[in-house]
């Protein structure tokens, strides 16, 4: 029995009490959707065997090192839409960033406790972008391509990042990647160009209400602040 019939026979059943039924989807949509964009599915709605899972794998990271060299992704959809290739020259490593804003010691003197300035400080860049950098640091000969975020609990999270390196043969012969090996790219991640620094950086917005934002929110204002000693206009 084909599935159109065995759809038309269970909805005839189920029509009592005006039950709404969804359309079943084409064959040829079903057929085109990839093995990723099954485990895409996953992740955005965990199953209770995933939840099972990703509860002992929170207790093997808590036992790791900030920054562990792992062999294969935990996410293979998106570490394959963001760059990762299963080949030489790509390294991955899982770091973990502690949660939560800046946190400064409590000031005993000096100062008034309204004045002590320890909470709701916050930085400027997002975690991603902090572990990002702090890959790039412990491992200085690769470059930083992409991360992606795979757990979290109440006190840390964990992100996955992609490194390259760009004197591998076989990165510099791979024309789709290739680009990287130009020292234009040079510590790309200090400069938030990865997407993780981009979207810190509000690049991700567009038209209205990210006026300010290009070339940079510094860049902006230093061009068009006003000056703190006026002078008259130049004669021409």
């Amino acid at each position: 029995m084909s599935y159109i019939k065995l759809y038309k026979e269970v909805s005839l059943k189920s029509n009592i009490g005006n039950v709404a039924i969804a359309e079943p989807e084409s064959e040829e949509s079903r057929m085109s959707k990839s093995v990723y964009s099954y485990v895409r599915d996953q992740w955005k709605v965990p199953s209770d065997n995933l939840k099972a899972l990703q509860k002992q794998r929170l207790i093997s990271y808590r036992r790791e090192d900030a920054s562990t060299k792992i062999e294969r992704p935990t996410r293979i959809d998106r570490a394959r839409s963001l760059g990762y290739k299963a080949k030489q020259g790509y390294v991955l490593v899982r770091t973990r960033i502690r949660r939560g804003g800046m946190r400064k010691h409590a000031i005993t003197s000096g100062r008034r406790a309204k004045r002590a300035g320890i909470s709701k400080i916050t930085v400027g860049k997002n975690l991603q972008m902090i572990a990002e950098e702090r890959t790039s640091k412990k491992y200085p000969n690769l470059e930083i391509l992409n991360s992606y975020w795979v757990a979290e609990d109440g006190r840390y999270k964990w992100y996955e990042i992609i490194l390259v390196d760009p004197n591998h043969p076989v990165i510099m012969s791979d024309s789709k990647i290739n680009w990287i090996c130009n020292r234009a790219h040079k510590g790309r991640v200090h400069r938030a160009l990865t997407s993780a620094g981009k979207k810190s950086r509000g690049l991700l917005n567009k038209g209205k209400g990210a006026e300010k934002l290009r070339p940079s929110k510094r860049k902006h204002m230093v061009k068009h602040k006003q000056s703190r000693t006026p002078h008259p206009p130049k004669k021409t």
